[in-house]
């Protein structure tokens, strides 16, 4: 029976945002409170100049900086051989392929959509493709809440999953607010970032990942019996 549970019914909704977001840009609308709110983040008659002090736009680029591929793939790269070498080989192979298809993806969409990236303020951080969805936000959101997913799935403890989804989402937020931040992103190419990551990563570890979680424990089972000593 189909199970009306937040877990089931965030990732549908979010899939639903997406598309609706994703079709709205595709027809040439655009929003106007994409516009504010970039402004919302520029000093009053200096939209070249973000708002607060020099160290804030630095902390800003570093934060921006772990949404990127370099920071996403260090991050895939250690949690992966962290399963690895624990013993949890399916897991990481299930964990990288979930992040690697998701940037496929993610390079497909931006060029197939071509959205043109804020032009009402100065870019503070270099920008190489298209605006929407934000890769950052879409990326940041398939690998830290597959990370989150799959290390529950091997530490089978509810506790460790909710601090690693606390940590995960803390994160995730941080990045899509800073990428509007330096002017590189319209809010909804964060907002649709977003959703296409929380729908991506869900079924990634409710599907694969627990497929991937059986795989283990059957052969955990297969193997034990074989390393009991003889009498």
């Amino acid at each position: 029976m189909f199970s009306l549970q937040p877990r089931v019914l965030v990732p549908i909704a979010a899939a639903f945002g997406f598309v609706g977001l994703a079709t709205f840009i595709a027809s040439g609308h655009s929003f106007d409170f994409d516009r504010s709110l970039v402004l919302i983040f520029r000093e009053a008659g200096d939209p070249s100049t973000p708002i607060g002090p020099a160290w804030l736009r630095e902390a800003m680029r570093d934060v921006s900086g772990l949404g990127s591929f370099v920071g996403l793939g260090m991050m895939t790269i250690a949690a992966t051989l962290t399963l690895w070498l624990c013993g949890f080989r399916h897991l990481a192979v299930g964990l990288t392929l979930s992040v690697v298809t998701a940037t496929l993806v993610s390079t497909g969409l931006k060029i197939a959509f071509g959205r043109e990236r804020p032009d009402i303020v100065a870019h503070t951080a270099l920008t190489f493709t298209a605006s929407f969805p934000s890769g950052h936000a879409f990326l940041s959101a398939v690998t830290l809440l597959s990370i989150a997913g799959f290390i529950g799935l091997a530490s089978r403890r509810p506790d460790i999953t909710r601090v690693c989804l606390w940590l995960a989402w803390f994160m995730i937020i941080m990045i899509g607010i800073s990428r509007v931040y330096l002017g590189v992103h319209w809010p909804t190419d964060v907002i649709a970032g977003w959703c296409l990551g929380v729908a991506w990563s869900s079924l990634a570890v409710a599907y694969l990942g627990r497929r991937m979680a059986e795989s283990e424990k059957s052969l955990v089972q297969a193997v034990a019996p074989a390393e009991q000593p003889t009498r």
